[in-house]
């Protein structure tokens, strides 16, 4: 019997490598495991808010602010649109919020949260909509979608599959806007994140 260690990531310290109950060594994505350990979570605002046709600045359609003392691995950024406009041309917009800018105002009052596994999602965030926010930076993170509709029914989502390259850490935030070719169209916004304990996974 043989026992090998590998390197940690940013510690660099040594680790004994895991195997299954079986005794297999099985290499898989890191979210997949992620899920399966119930850090999975998502968050969808229940209110559409109209899009904005300039750049964002300090007010977001949502918010998500880390109340915990893990590290929000964000995977995913959506926007569906409820209100659509006859012509519309619209893309995710957004801004990661430095460490210490949680303060007492942030409301936590949207109830549409969900686990990714078949547990309940703990609330170690909290998720609000059109809040003033620290303008630290917006971005686009989806591909521009345009349509022609004649109808104001529900339409599109927009997705922004950011899979891991934002990392929101203690005391952190991440909003979102969406840009949009007209304000007439409105959309609930929302994320899907891995509540992952430093331990598992840390931040330089």
């Amino acid at each position: 019997m043989a026992l090998f260690k590998a390197k940690t990531e940013i510690d660099a310290a040594d680790q004994y490598a895991k195997v299954t109950a079986n005794g297999e060594l099985v290499t898989t994505d890191i979210a997949r495991m992620w899920t399966a350990k119930g850090y999975g979570r998502q968050a969808m605002a229940t209110a559409a808010v109209a899009a904005v046709v300039v750049r964002p600045s300090t007010t977001a359609i949502a918010s998500l602010y880390n109340t915990s003392s893990n590290n929000f691995i964000i995977e995913r950024a959506f926007a569906h649109e409820l209100v659509s406009a006859a012509v519309t041309t619209a893309s995710i917009w957004l801004c990661v919020h430095p460490k210490g800018t949680i303060v007492a105002g942030y409301a936590d009052d949207i109830t549409a949260r969900g686990g990714t596994s078949g547990t309940v999602a703990s609330g170690d965030g909290y998720f609000d909509i059109e809040d003033t926010v620290l303008d630290a930076g917006w971005f686009p993170w989806s591909e521009n979608y345009g349509y022609v509709l004649t109808t104001t029914t529900p339409s599109v989502v927009l997705m922004a599959n950011v899979n891991g390259r934002i990392i929101v850490p203690p005391t952190a935030g991440i909003s979102i806007s969406v840009v949009a070719s007209v304000n007439t169209a409105t959309f609930t916004c929302g994320f899907h994140w891995f509540s992952v304990p430093q331990s598992e996974f840390k931040v330089a």
